[in-house]
């Protein structure tokens, strides 16, 4: 089935922003959206945080660092979804914030 929203994270060598944003991503996040880290071959502990923090999270491992456009590319060729919002890991979001958007979107 197709998401309505995918929320993609490229994240390299971010585990200090993903410890301190995500959270309240998390906590802000419509049922109808869902959070995807895409991990750009980090070589700090960013992929073993998410995997013990947060397990039931789709993590997306690219083979090697595309940098930032590349990055992307590779890891949204894997998710299926009727939006695509590609957020900065060092963001924080507040209550409702991908609300008003979507409604724009969807108008």
């Amino acid at each position: 089935m197709k998401l309505k929203l995918a929320i993609v994270i490229l994240n390299y060598n971010g585990r200090i922003f993903l410890e301190k944003f995500l959270p309240s991503l998390l906590l802000h996040t419509p049922d109808f959206a869902e959070v995807i880290v895409a991990d750009n071959a980090s070589t700090d502990d960013s992929v073993e945080f998410m995997k013990h923090h947060y397990p039931q999270m789709r993590l997306i491992l690219n083979d090697r660092n595309y940098g930032f456009a590349g990055g992307y590319n590779v890891a949204l060729e894997q998710i299926e979804a009727e939006y695509f919002c590609l957020l900065n890991s060092d963001i924080e979001v507040a209550d409702g914030w991908v609300q008003p958007v979507m409604e724009a979107m969807d108008a």
